[in-house]
């Protein structure tokens, strides 16, 4: 007989005590983050049957269209988090500033704030591209009883206490770390319940794969462009597979997965980033190190870099181990 897989209630459960500060906080903000998630999961589920399809007429502010599914993903998410009480304040892609959240006794009391992109990828939706949420938890540095500060949000990634991503896709797939490995949790539609279906996730060392948006290749640093060339040259085990889906969660899970470099380096006449490093980067990084892998800015490691705006911008290079050793080589050869 098959033994039944561990819900994801119960996987939290029986690993609170190894949480950090344990007190049970932490666990309830990630069950309510799963809750957010179910709801969200279901309304992407009726794209293209309702009408939450295209543009909502609104900009975010990075200056990007938001969709109708962002602005849904990012109240319900905020509406989770704040009703259930348990933050102190919630910093989102699509708000221009962060939110202060008072306990249910109109203090401060709450330890974590959490930061969130509600939507990766939602240009993909109208053409059903899977597409995902990405979430970072650090505990508050500004006195607890106090309003939240900003310095609360911009701490460096490596202070994060957990992290993960929520991807809608064929199946529905909750990945998350507490800085004990990582591991995976899907879907069951059926029974509306996440069960444990990815224990102890890792990068293999190597893979075929590379993803990066070719397209900007002209704005690419001569050793970016040089690894590229590298990744399709015939000779040991290249050419490797370009496999670029656009959006970060679903790319980031593929290479998990098989073993894969994910590449977003600075682009444009300024050479910035594109991903924001405290809603993007960090926790993809962290999920990254604790799966065995690599997290890079091409200069220094992504979860060491110290945020000076909420809405930062970063390049980032990881996954697989081998993979970003070797890029890292043509950097420092060609840069």
């Amino acid at each position: 007989m098959t033994k039944q897989k561990k819900t994801l209630g119960e996987f939290i459960f029986d690993n609170q005590s190894a949480f950090p500060y344990s007190t049970g906080e932490l666990s309830k903000l990630i069950n309510a983050i799963r809750l957010a998630a179910k709801i969200t999961n279901h309304e992407v589920n009726k794209a293209g049957l309702v009408d939450i399809l295209g543009d909502a007429g609104n900009t975010n502010i990075q200056g990007e269209n938001q969709q109708k599914l962002d602005v849904y993903a990012n109240t319900k998410f905020i509406q989770t988090l704040v009703q259930r009480g348990i933050v102190c304040g919630i910093a989102s892609e699509e708000e221009d500033d962060f939110i202060a959240v008072n306990s249910h006794d109109g203090k401060n009391n709450n330890s974590y704030v959490v930061l969130i992109d509600p939507l990766d990828g939602s240009s993909n939706i109208d053409v059903n591209v899977s597409v995902g949420t990405i979430f970072s938890i650090y505990r508050r540095i500004s006195p607890v009883g106090k309003p939240v500060e900003m310095s609360d949000f911009l701490q460096p990634g490596k202070n994060q206490v957990a992290a993960g991503y929520i991807m809608y896709g064929t199946s529905t797939i909750l990945v998350y770390s507490t800085g004990r490995g990582v591991n995976g949790f899907t879907l069951n539609p059926a029974l509306r319940t996440f069960y444990h279906s990815h224990p102890n996730m890792q990068f293999p060392e190597t893979g075929s794969i590379y993803s990066v948006n070719e397209g900007n290749y002209i704005h690419f640093s001569k050793g970016v462009k040089k690894y590229i060339k590298y990744c399709q040259m015939e000779g040991g085990d290249r050419p490797y597979a370009s496999r670029y889906i656009g959006s970060l969660v679903s790319d980031f899970h593929r290479n998990l997965i098989k073993g894969g470099i994910y590449m977003y380096p600075r682009i444009g006449p300024e050479q910035k980033g594109k991903l924001r490093l405290t809603y993007e980067c960090n926790p993809i990084a962290f999920l990254t190190e604790q799966a065995n892998g690599i997290a890079t800015t091409g200069a220094e490691r992504i979860l060491d870099v110290q945020p000076t705006e909420l809405h930062q911008r970063e390049a980032i290079f990881c996954g697989s181990r081998k993979m970003v050793e070797q890029l890292m080589e043509f950097i420092a050869t060609e840069d």
